[in-house]
């Protein structure tokens, strides 16, 4: 499809994600409701819109990425939201991480107005967000998913349209899942081989070549060797991933016991205020715990 392109959401993904829509010819029209956050697409040439009814009244498909589900709610549905604004054939692509459940139900209240919408969420972190490298993990119908293709391959290397509208969301769930209890496993093994008297960076280059090794072992024990704590994704954030997941899970009736665990080690970090740092930092809850310190 052609014509401008909405962005709603230009924090530490949207806004890297808005660059590179911009990078590969998209003509933007965005909102964020802190302006300072805008500068950059601004001076890429974005128009700006006051609100997400003015965004979505100026072009033919709109893409949010906001925090939490009640944030995607009032974006898409609220008293100035992409329904006031959108016209019918209008395309809503909510990269969010949110709540499955409440993205059906706003694809049919959508839908009641002519309006389609994908759920869409990434994996990859800030770094693939600015070297346009992210995973998207799309749910919904073949062709509303094809009319956003162009859009998917300006932000990310890898499509993967895994089913029906809120298939995309269950999986980033339980990619999340996967990452936050093997950071959780991550910060409990560096900190009992710094115990035993262990060479961290030792550690770190025994374990990436032998079976312990993992994407989280490769993601998180640099920095925390390197004391690097600056948010790639939040502790809050991650926080904010796991309430979905439980919910999610109980909603289905599926036993998730290390996800459920897992969720008090962040919520520990959180209540140390550590809630803005990368989510590396839950090591620190054990460092204290245990009375040694990892970093080289």
């Amino acid at each position: 499809m052609a014509g401008k392109v909405g962005f709603i959401g230009l924090g530490a993904m949207g806004g890297p994600m808005a660059l590179n829509l911009a990078k590969a010819g998209h003509k933007l029209v965005v909102h964020d409701i802190d302006q300072g956050k805008t500068a950059a697409v601004r001076a890429a040439g974005a128009e700006l819109a006051g609100n997400a009814e003015a965004v979505a009244a100026a072009v033919d498909r709109t893409i949010l990425i906001v925090e939490t589900t009640e944030q995607a709610q009032d974006v898409i549905a609220g008293e100035r939201g992409i329904i006031k604004g959108a016209k019918a054939g209008h395309v809503v692509v909510c990269m969010s991480t949110i709540d499955p459940f409440a993205a059906r139900a706003l694809a049919e209240t959508l839908k009641a107005r002519g309006i389609a919408m994908v759920d869409a969420p990434v994996s990859g972190g800030t770094g693939r967000a600015q070297s346009g490298d992210l995973s998207v993990i799309v749910g919904g119908d073949a062709e509303t998913v094809a009319k956003c293709q162009d859009l998917f391959d300006a932000m990310g290397n890898r499509t993967f349209h895994v089913g029906p509208l809120g298939s995309g969301l269950a999986m980033k769930l339980v990619n999340n899942m996967l990452v936050q209890v093997n950071t959780v496993a991550v910060a409990e093994a560096l900190v009992l081989g710094v115990k035993a008297g262990l060479d961290p960076q030792t550690i770190y280059e025994v374990v990436r070549v032998s079976t312990g090794a993992s994407a989280a072992w490769e993601l998180r024990v640099p920095r925390i060797l390197a004391g690097d704590y600056e948010p790639g994704g939040t502790i809050d954030i991650s926080y904010k991933d796991q309430e979905l997941e439980t919910a999610f899970a109980k909603r289905l009736g599926v036993p998730v016991l290390l996800a459920n665990l897992s969720q008090q080690v962040y919520q520990m970090a959180r209540a140390r205020g550590l809630n803005k740092e990368d989510g590396s930092a839950v090591v620190k809850v054990f460092e204290q715990m245990a009375g040694v310190t990892v970093k080289k």
